[in-house]
């Protein structure tokens, strides 16, 4: 037999954790014998015991903590690492730290069987002990509040059982202290920061640094130049509770008042400015005299697409995001009536609905298969990307001559014929994914679940950056490209085609229509139209 302090016996202090771990890692053995499983070698080889005794420290390790033959389960009122035993446990070699905790309010519960009271394993966890300065501790400084004392003082069912205020948390995190504690700050109070840490005591307790002749002391060692009047008002106060300071009140209910009248006047003011000069807007795009770029058919078609896609994205990324600001409105429906996944379903079924319908417009219409046909792709669109760009980086001084519909715009047609494609078939399996399943593993609902989102964040994602650009925040157009509307093009944007069309127009009114002779304005060349401009890209 090996001496238990020879470097080469399994129960040297450095080999220990080893030895125990070869049953308490072991998956298979904790299903048998049904003990935890959670790996706790592992832990504690990551805790600040087990560095200390990897450098040659004293340090604690299993046999410490369990005992070495009479092991018992923390079930077991006799094992050192039972609720009631794990303060003493610790304080074997914690002793000064386990003196304040004994007499502190929670060490007294324990004493009293109160389970639901912290103890040592609580705030520092079992066996990935870290070091208090360590980011990734539950005592670290930026998580005493958020992730250690909130997980008893932030939980309502043990408020109530207790009798403990339960805004404490939430008073705390909406305070300046908490605000900065969430943005990272390492120096802003925290709880322990008031209440102490090991040695914590009721208020009642003169001998509490949260007393109330105690308070100056405790808010003096961040706030030395503070008077004693400092202190002397509520501390955890949320500005809607009994609590709170009635000049506190009187400031909210002004501003409750103060805020919705000014901002109501100001939107008030500036919606009626904006209706007077969306009026002008349509006015003057519904005098153009340009060609026909979209023709009312096509319009109800852009239209339709337009609503059901805003309403698939809203109603699609509410179920990916349902806590978000915009979505919780629609998700707070579910309980009660499934109207996110209605409305996503409805406007899915439009969708592929206006989809066959624009097949049967393009190879069945006059007017589709001209369309059709405008909208190939070919080796001049590639001239037009090389000449817009080197127009927009200076290489060039005129913008190319589009067609009627330019490169830009025939990207986005494809684009959007493939994005319809992909998201149509992928949201009917997933629709129908009882019938999927009886076909196809689980698996391929996953696969087709990623495309499905990631197809969406692309169609997205395209239209904001692409389509709006054109439509939208292009200086030309701001604040909208009336065209969905009025169907006709913008004086700078009418092209080859619509140009030799406008020409045929205008020819065809003069000769039903001869200029006067006496018509002093009737000169030849009068009644041509002005020659267009070469239009940036913009898509319709």
């Amino acid at each position: 037999m090996v001496e238990a302090s020879a470097a080469d016996s399994p129960v040297n202090s450095k080999n220990l954790p080893s030895t125990c771990g070869r049953c308490h890692s072991d998956p298979k053995l904790a299903r048998k014998y049904l003990f935890a499983g959670t790996r706790p070698v592992e832990a504690y080889e990551a805790s600040v015991h087990a560095r200390a005794i990897r450098e040659g420290k004293r340090a604690a390790v299993c046999n410490d903590c369990h005992g070495t033959h009479d092991i018992l389960p923390p079930s077991d009122p006799r094992s050192p690492i039972s609720k009631r035993n794990v303060g003493s446990t610790c304080g074997k070699c914690h002793d000064q730290a386990f003196a304040r905790y004994k007499d502190s309010i929670h060490g007294r519960a324990v004493a009293a069987g109160v389970t639901a009271a912290p103890t040592c394993t609580d705030c520092h966890g079992e066996h990935n002990i870290l070091a208090p300065g360590n980011p990734k501790s539950p005592v670290y400084v930026t998580n005493v509040a958020a992730a250690t004392c909130s997980r008893c003082h932030g939980d309502t069912q043990l408020d109530a059982r207790f009798n403990l205020p339960p805004d404490r948390v939430t008073s705390y995190e909406n305070s300046y202290h908490g605000l900065a504690a969430k943005s990272g700050s390492q120096t802003v109070a925290n709880c322990a920061s008031c209440h102490g840490v090991h040695d914590i005591l009721p208020s009642s307790d003169p001998r509490s640094t949260i007393a109330k002749g105690n308070l100056p002391a405790t808010c003096g060692k961040c706030h030395p130049d503070a008077g004693r009047t400092f202190a002397l008002g509520p501390v955890h106060v949320i500005p809607t509770g009994a609590a709170a300071n009635p000049w506190l009140r009187y400031v909210r209910l002004f501003y409750l008042f103060t805020i919705p009248g000014a901002l109501g006047f100001m939107v008030l003011h500036n919606f009626l400015d904006w209706l007077r000069k969306l009026r002008r807007h349509i006015a003057k795009y519904q005098s153009l005299t340009t060609p026909l770029r979209l023709t009312l058919n096509q319009r109800f078609q852009h239209g339709i697409l337009l609503v059901s896609f805003m309403l698939l994205v809203i109603t699609g990324f509410a179920l990916k995001f349902p806590e978000s600001f915009w979505a919780a409105p629609i998700v707070r429906w579910e309980k009660d009536f499934p109207l996110r996944g209605l409305v996503h379903r409805i406007a899915g079924v439009i969708l592929i609905a206006a989809g066959f319908y624009h097949l049967i417009y393009l190879f069945f219409t006059v007017e589709g298969r001209k369309g059709l046909r405008a909208m190939l792709p070919g080796f001049r669109d590639a001239r037009e990307i090389v000449g817009t760009l080197g127009y927009n980086l200076g290489y060039r001084r005129e913008l190319p001559l589009y067609r009627k519909f330019n490169y830009a715009e025939k990207i986005e047609y494809w684009a959007l014929v493939w994005g319809t494609v992909v998201m149509g078939l992928t949201g009917v399996l997933l629709w129908a994914h009882n019938y999927v399943l009886r076909y196809l593993p689980n698996s391929w609902l996953d696969v087709l679940t990623a495309i499905h989102y990631y197809e969406a964040i692309l169609a997205t994602l395209a239209i904001v950056i692409w389509h709006f650009y054109a439509v939208i925040f292009d200086p030309e157009v701001y604040p909208l490209k009336w065209t969905l509307v009025s169907g006709r093009a913008p004086e700078h944007e009418v092209r080859e085609e619509e140009e030799a069309a406008s020409q045929a127009e205008a020819s065809k009114a003069t000769s039903e229509n001869p200029p006067s002779p006496t018509d002093p304005t009737s000169e030849p060349g009068t009644n041509v139209p002005p020659a267009p401009v070469a239009g940036r890209d913009g898509v319709n």
